[in-house]
């Protein structure tokens, strides 16, 4: 479980006071919910690449997982730079997840299969298929190291600011 703290952001009216930080359980409401996530990577010669992808969060895990195509972007980029960030898909009360990409296979493999096929599976895509998708695909799980939640409004912004640190950092 993750530490809460006040992100240092005092130039946008954000102060030392923990009153109001967020709880992880608002983070992890948004990173379960979420349908559509912007994925960034960054390549060897720090050329960032944004591109929005399908994605589940595995509470019991702490850890964010997503399937691509073996010869996207991302799949290189990840190969020099294991950095990346992942971030909900409402910017009004976001959660910037950042973190290391780690391919994953076998039994992790699975059960992020397993959550991503109950996430997205809606009927128009047999589920065994959705499944086969994510096994024959490059597949990888984001190790969180850090993770901001922001409330977009005048009256809460500077309020709930929270950043989230994993004790190992």
């Amino acid at each position: 479980m993750p530490r809460s703290e006040r992100p240092d952001m005092a130039g946008y009216g954000v102060t030392d006071d923990s009153e109001g930080l967020l709880p992880w359980s608002w983070a992890e409401e948004r990173l379960v919910n979420s349908r559509t996530y912007w994925f960034v990577s960054v390549n060897a010669g720090g050329r960032p690449h944004a591109m929005p992808v399908w994605g589940v969060w595995m509470p019991e895990r702490e850890r964010w997982g997503m399937s691509c195509a073996t010869s996207a972007r991302k799949v290189r980029n990840i190969r020099d730079n294991d950095q990346v960030v992942v971030t909900t898909d409402d910017p009004a009360s976001c959660v910037s997840l950042e973190g290391r990409a780690l391919r994953i296979d076998g039994d992790d493999l699975e059960a992020m299969a397993a959550v991503w096929s109950d996430k997205y599976h809606d009927g128009t895509w047999p589920k065994d298929e959705m499944i086969s998708f994510v096994r024959e695909s490059a597949s990888f799980e984001v190790i969180p190291e850090r993770a901001f939640g922001l409330i977009e409004t005048p009256d809460q912004f500077s309020k709930s600011a929270t950043r989230w640190v994993w004790p190992d950092l």
